[in-house]
């Protein structure tokens, strides 16, 4: 389908010139010789691009412009104007026009304005698709929320997201989704259009970290030969996240504290202060007030960071999650690994729910990828599982069972028993239990000859 642009101009030659010139470069051309036309054809059309005289019969190219852009804000709109209103081509500029163009113009100038401006239009195209998809993947309905707690944490952040100036302090053991709930916040919020950014403080040297974030100027220390900018500069409108902020050296976040209460900051080595728009989101996994009471972090920076508090539960507290984030992480592992399960067998299903997760949703999501890649079938079965999964289902049951006789056994009556267990569970087959244990069938034999 041709790219479409609709020409608003008074001048009849001028119409007729840019309509043969425009359709042979294989543009679709409308034409208008007035503002009020050209306003119709807009709205019933929807050109690609609009060219317009700024001196207009009836309204001017300034009002059929806002009307424009008022009917779809992301149309590109070009000023043909007269030397002498020039303040007028500026005044459009602020409006939202993408250039102007000088009465008298030269064809081929106009033709690479018009393709750059459709360039642009196609690289906001793009943009706008990767945001929607990105807002899509980060949806708060696509979190998955079983248990209480999990349902508070979506609640809460779904409800602070569109106060864009709120700073959030997600707390969380690692692996359970900060950064995920840290994104969604940003796309579900005004911000979304702009740039999210990723800190982790843990990860860059201390003395790497201040001009990561604040940039440099020229001669700010030894190797600063040019301006850097930092990523507080880059993400302005957006939203930056300071992961593991507990690991932030101490004189660092006095500065953070600074550019959250005055949204300004100076380049290292600059004078001028720089002001920004941006949405700061904290994460840690660690205990904020015990690094108060030890002196490695400034409490008047916890207290500006802490204004609405995220906390999200450990997997082993959610364990209503655990089976539909499996089944989510098989359909997204399907596609990338061309596998086609469609679930989780009972026993399988039970060793997933009663293991303890110690690395969380991550380790959950590797656990399941790993399944898939060393596996084909419709069921992940328990058998398909690691070992240190499949023996909290056997060994879990026994603990209980002492813990309500308050009575406890030794560790090699306990080791007894769950090898009896397991090998109950593989119906005798000693290669499979050995599996299961993680030893070597000899020994396996070598065990059960001591016990006889």
């Amino acid at each position: 389908m041709a790219t479409s642009i609709l020409v608003i101009d008074d001048e009849v030659l001028t119409l007729s010139n840019l309509r043969r010139a425009l359709t042979k470069e294989g543009y679709e051309v409308m034409v208008a010789d007035s503002g009020e036309t050209g306003i119709e054809i807009f709205k019933k059309n929807h050109p690609n691009l609009v060219l317009v005289d700024l001196m207009l019969p009836g309204i001017d190219g300034i009002e059929v412009l806002k009307q424009i852009k008022d009917l779809e804000a992301n149309t590109v709109v070009i000023m043909i104007t007269a030397y002498e209103i020039i303040e007028k081509a500026i005044e459009a500029m602020k409006l939202g026009a993408y250039d102007y163009m000088m009465k008298p113009f030269k064809i081929n100038e106009l033709k690479a304005g018009i393709a750059r401006a459709l360039e642009l239009q196609s690289l906001r195209v793009r943009v706008s698709d990767t945001i929607e998809t990105e807002r899509g993947k980060y949806y708060f309905d696509r979190i998955t929320a079983r248990s209480g707690l999990m349902i508070d944490a979506v609640r809460t952040a779904r409800r602070v997201a569109p106060l864009d100036r709120t700073t959030i302090l997600i707390t969380g053991e690692s692996g359970v989704g900060k950064g995920l709930f840290a994104r969604a916040v940003h796309y579900n919020s005004g911000r979304a259009e702009a740039q999210f950014t990723e800190l982790n403080c843990a990860a860059i040297p201390d003395n790497l970290l201040e001009s990561e974030l604040f940039g440099y100027e020229p001669g700010a220390f030894t190797d600063a030969r040019r301006r850097k900018i930092g990523l507080l500069e880059k993400t302005d409108r957006g939203t930056l996240f300071l992961d593991e902020i507990a690991d932030m050296p101490f004189p660092l976040q006095a500065k953070v504290l600074k550019v959250l209460e005055e949204q300004s900051f100076s380049r290292l080595g600059g004078t001028n202060q720089i002001t920004v728009d941006v949405r700061i989101i904290a994460a840690t996994n660690k205990d904020l007030q015990k690094r108060i009471e030890q002196g490695d972090f400034r409490e008047d920076l916890f207290y500006r960071l802490n204004v609405v508090p995220i906390a999200i539960p450990p997997l082993r507290e959610r364990k209503e999650d655990i089976i539909p984030l499996a089944l989510s992480f098989i359909e997204e592992f399907n596609v990338e690994l061309h596998r086609s399960f469609k679930g989780i067998s009972p026993d399988a299903a039970h060793a997933l729910t009663e293991y303890d997760w110690p690395g969380n949703v991550r380790e959950l999501r590797n656990i399941i990828e790993r399944t898939m890649a060393l596996h084909q079938g419709e069921e992940i079965l328990a058998e398909h599982l690691s070992v240190e999964i499949t023996a909290s289902r056997h060994i879990e049951p026994i603990i209980r069972e002492q813990k309500k006789q308050n009575e406890f056994t030794s560790l090699k009556e306990l080791e007894d028993r769950y090898i009896r267990e397991v090998l109950a569970y593989t119906e005798g087959n000693k290669s499979k239990a050995a599996g299961i244990l993680g030893i070597h069938p000899t020994s396996l034999f070598r065990r059960l000859k001591k016990r006889k």
